[in-house]
């Protein structure tokens, strides 16, 4: 059987009704995804007890230009741990290059370098993630809940959180009105 289509570079939408409330009108940058399982950033919420100025405080860096941006909650897998999503004009200590559309890095010197006026020209700054171990994911897409599309970068850095997901099925020509939260069987 050939390997199946491996999604790094592109977007999952959750489905209505996919059933789980944390992925509910999901945006998920696919950051990683090979036969050892998956790695993503949700992109479409963002969390309310947070900020990046206050994330900096905690780590000790100072703000310096950097604007006071939102954190999203970037998935339910270690939600104390944290990434940037950011433009591939960047590279850090562990920054990982995806598909030759954005890179990911998660160790704090790219928040340094984006307070220092020196880091990516785009980013979004995450906590936590979405992961599935080995042959979770392709499962999961057999059955509703996932839509893939490639999407635009501007999905990720200028559209508001809040907004992805409606823009992510529309780049994908779907009128997201048009979607029902049942599956149909054929």
């Amino acid at each position: 059987m050939p390997d199946p289509p491996y999604l790094a570079g592109q977007f999952l939408l959750a489905m209505p009704g996919i059933g789980d409330p944390r992925f509910e009108r999901s945006v998920i940058a696919m950051c990683a995804h090979d036969p050892g399982g998956a790695f993503g950033l949700c992109l479409h919420a963002e969390l309310e007890e947070i900020s990046l100025h206050e994330l900096m405080a905690q780590l000790d860096i100072d703000p310096g230009v950097a604007p006071d941006a939102p954190i999203l909650a970037g998935g339910p897998v270690e939600p104390q741990r944290g990434f940037v999503l950011h433009s591939p004009d960047f590279a850090g200590q562990d920054t990982r290059f995806v598909a030759g559309r954005w890179a990911v890095t998660g160790t704090r010197d790219v928040l340094a370098a984006i307070a220092e006026g020196r880091g990516p020209r785009q980013w979004v700054a995450a906590l936590g993630y979405a992961g599935w171990g080995e042959g979770q994911l392709e499962d999961e897409l057999t059955r509703h809940g996932w839509f893939s599309c490639p999407g635009s970068l501007a999905l990720i850095f200028e559209t508001p959180a809040a907004e992805r997901w409606a823009r992510g099925f529309r780049e994908a020509g779907v009128d997201p009105a048009m979607l029902v939260a049942d599956a149909g069987r054929a």
